[in-house]
């Protein structure tokens, strides 16, 4: 069994405890960094760094343990592919908790917690997979596309075939065959 944090919880009860503190570690994601009081900073942190560890490593468990203390999708889509991908070289030290002064009202000593390196909003990477299908799918709409030629000399309103009549005839045709007819008569 675990041995349980010395200490008075943070919120009262544990399940509270457990759900201030993934908020707070949301917000962090969100944000790459949060003022909070200094003791909630320090208890924060090492979750903080387990959620980033096992997001380093990527595969589907890992993205379901973190979603089990984050509920936030978004969160955990950015945690995964913009905030992991920074520390790939790095084997802890994610966050950085700053002192600053007491809080006004009940002059609590607050601190502000940041992410190690500034959060800079990275443009979504395109697949591999996703930029060979587009690739795959413009070929095939350019192969089934029928190819427009019009002819140089040909002004763009002239169509470049005669028209045919629901008799199938052309009027050229059709032109021929009432001259040959004038001049049997």
């Amino acid at each position: 069994m675990p041995t349980p944090t010395k200490g008075p919880r943070l919120g009262g009860s544990p399940a509270h405890e457990r759900l201030m503190l993934a908020n707070l570690a949301m917000s962090l994601f969100q944000h790459g960094k949060i003022q909070t009081t200094e003791t909630k900073a320090r208890r924060l942190r090492p979750l903080a760094e387990q959620l980033i560890t096992k997001a380093k490593r990527g595969d589907l468990a890992s993205r379901r343990r973190v979603l089990a203390v984050v509920k936030d999708k978004d969160v955990v889509y950015t945690l995964f592919d913009q905030i992991a991908p920074r520390y790939a070289n790095r084997n802890g030290g994610y966050t950085r908790i700053v002192k600053t002064g007491p809080r006004k009202g009940d002059a609590a000593p607050m601190a502000i917690i940041e992410l190690v390196e500034e959060l800079q909003v990275a443009e979504p990477k395109a697949n591999k997979k996703t930029a060979a299908r587009k690739a795959a799918q413009q070929d095939k709409v350019e192969a089934l596309a029928p190819a427009e030629e019009t002819p140089a000399s040909a002004p763009a309103d002239q169509d470049s075939e005669p028209p045919v009549h629901a008799s199938g005839d052309t009027t050229q045709a059709r032109e021929d065959d009432d001259e040959a007819n004038e001049n049997k008569a």
